[in-house]
Order: C-alpha cells, then sequence, then structure tokens
C-alpha cells in the first residue's frame, strides 16, 4: 500500500489539474476524492505492456470526475433544496381550501341518512376508492356505485327547486 501512497502524492497535483480543466467550482473534496479512487483503481487495473501509466491515470481521473457530475446533475435536476419557510409556504398552497356549500346544498345533505351522508364524505371528501367503501359498508363495488348515484340525484332534484 505504501506504494499507491507514494504514487497519489505524486498524481494529487493532477487530480487537482483535472479540478480546474472541468471547471469544478463547489464540493472540491468530493471530486478530490473520486479523483482518488479514480487513480487508485487505475493503478490496480494498469498493465504496462499495454503503454505508460500517466494518460492511463489522466483518462480515468477526468472520466471519474465527469461520472460524478453526472451523479451531482441527475441529483440536482430531481431534488430542491428548500428553506423551512418556503417549504411551510408551499405546504400552505397545496393544502385543500375549506369547502362551503350553499345554504340549499348544505340543507340538502343534511337531510340525507347518516349512511348516505358518509358514503358522500368517503367518496368526495376523503376521495377513497369505491372498493375501499365496499368493503367499509360491507357491500359490493356494484352496490357502492347505485348508491352513490341515487345520493346524487336526491341531491340534484334538491338544488335544482
Amino acid at each position: 500500500m505504501s506504494n499507491f501512497e507514494h504514487l497519489l502524492d505524486q498524481y494529487e497535483p493532477m487530480i487537482s489539474a483535472v479540478i480546474r480543466q472541468l471547471n469544478i467550482y463547489r464540493d472540491f473534496e468530493q471530486f478530490r476524492q473520486a479523483g482518488r479512487i479514480a487513480l487508485w483503481q487505475a493503478w490496480a487495473r494498469f498493465d504496462s505492456d499495454k503503454g505508460d501509466f500517466t494518460p492511463y491515470a489522466h483518462r480515468s481521473i477526468r472520466g471519474a470526475m465527469l461520472d460524478e457530475m453526472k451523479r451531482e446533475n441527475r441529483f440536482a435536476g430531481n431534488n430542491v433544496h428548500m428553506e423551512d419557510e418556503h417549504l411551510e409556504l408551499l405546504l400552505e398552497e397545496i393544502r385543500i381550501p375549506q369547502v362551503y356549500w350553499p345554504d340549499s346544498l348544505a340543507e340538502t345533505i343534511e337531510q340525507l341518512k347518516l349512511e348516505e351522508r358518509q358514503l358522500l364524505h368517503w367518496l368526495f371528501v376523503d376521495q377513497l376508492p369505491q372498493s375501499e367503501c365496499a368493503s367499509r359498508i360491507g357491500i359490493t363495488v356494484a352496490g357502492v356505485k347505485k348508491r352513490r348515484e341515487r345520493i346524487l340525484v336526491k341531491l340534484r332534484k334538491e338544488v335544482v327547486r
């Protein structure tokens, strides 16, 4: 391992030069470490019969740093860092506003049976799938569909009056 430590001391300036060539202006240590790892991999895989080590090491270091840049860009494209204040504002905008029904609709809903109001709440407020409502009530999905249609017909008749 001491051979690699000596080699690393020799090639540290090359790693710094590649960082400058690629115009890397942040996270220097992360890229420096990627360069060191690439140098170690190049040292472990190098075959002296195929040529000189220096150009091979340079290509390996540069390639590893480019890969790291791609990884960083992909991550930055998919993730956005937000401060707590911005996150709270965004969450406030996303929240579903309170729904205020016209008086006639509210009165009509109050006239429905408890089971009918509960089904409306599950379907339209909680936005549960009909299959979930059916399992809660203990009937088939077709039964939930029929009840939903009957309730909506009642509501339309009362609101239109």
